[in-house]
């Protein structure tokens, strides 16, 4: 049975691949009669031919991955691509550790613990790089007696 010229019909007016057509194939006497647009129209109308559902790919998993990441999984040395300085720049990273240090040092400074003059020298040796992190500043500041 040619119904080649139908199965292109339908495909055009449904915009669908000839291929995701389906004939009735109760009907199919019906349906080699139908020679045009008009004809094919009546039978999609019918059900009789119809398209053929797209078969999409599932998010089930991508949404179940993304669930776990905002958990904090999926984040160990095996899933990390690009070099430490690509997830996190060398410059943010620093303008996170000094703003840590400053807001410390601020923080002391205003409720007297340290004088102005060593929260000057404190502040720009910070600035120097001088200090890895907050608690180095206080193992500096312990062992040199700054605080008062």
């Amino acid at each position: 049975m040619q119904l080649k010229i139908q199965k292109r019909l339908a495909a055009q007016i449904l915009k669908s691949s000839e291929n995701d057509i389906w004939l009735d194939s109760n009907r199919l006497d019906e349906i080699k009669e139908a020679i045009t647009k008009a004809d094919v129209k009546s039978l999609i109308k019918d059900k009789a031919i119809k398209a053929r559902k797209i078969r999409g790919i599932s998010r089930y998993r991508a949404r179940k991955r993304k669930k776990q990441k905002s958990k904090g999984r999926r984040r160990g040395s095996g899933s990390l691509k690009g070099s430490k300085g690509a997830r996190l720049s060398k410059k943010k990273r620093w303008i996170n550790r000094i703003r840590i240090q400053r807001v410390f040092l601020q923080n002391l400074r205003d409720k007297g613990v340290i004088d102005k003059s060593s929260y000057r020298s404190l502040y720009m040796k910070s600035k120097g790089g001088f200090f890895r992190s907050k608690r180095h500043i206080k193992i500096y500041m312990q062992e040199h007696e700054i605080i008062k």
